[in-house]
């Protein structure tokens, strides 16, 4: 198969997504990349617009079961993160890595509630 046939791209975009989960799990990325970028930044990002599309639903009188499963779908993608930042701090240890730990506890925390 060359790279334009439909099976191929999309056989490299899972191969990717794998990457992606892999590389953070294995402590593969930087710290404070995983930290400020994939967990605060996308992640925030992420659930604001879970959270706002679920307004919506709401806002259109869709089934409650329907607008809390869309509310809660990041929960998953957010314990993985926060369980990334703890595997990665725990490598280089001191305090900016327990803070860091301290603040994926907080974020995630703050994402199940808000």
């Amino acid at each position: 198969m060359d790279d334009t046939h439909p099976a191929a791209t999309a056989s490299g975009k899972v191969a990717g997504l794998a990457g992606f989960f892999s590389a953070r799990w294995r402590r593969g990325v930087p710290l404070d990349r995983l930290f400020w970028r994939d967990m605060l930044v996308a992640g925030t990002a992420i659930n604001i617009a879970s959270s706002a599309l679920a307004l919506v639903l709401l806002g259109l009188k869709l089934p409650l079961w329907l607008v809390l499963t869309v509310h809660f779908l990041p929960v998953p993608y957010n314990i993985f993160l926060a369980l990334a930042v703890w595997r990665t701090a725990e490598k280089p240890g001191g305090f900016k890595a327990q803070l860091m730990m301290l603040g994926s506890a907080l974020w995630l925390i703050a994402t199940v509630v808000v």
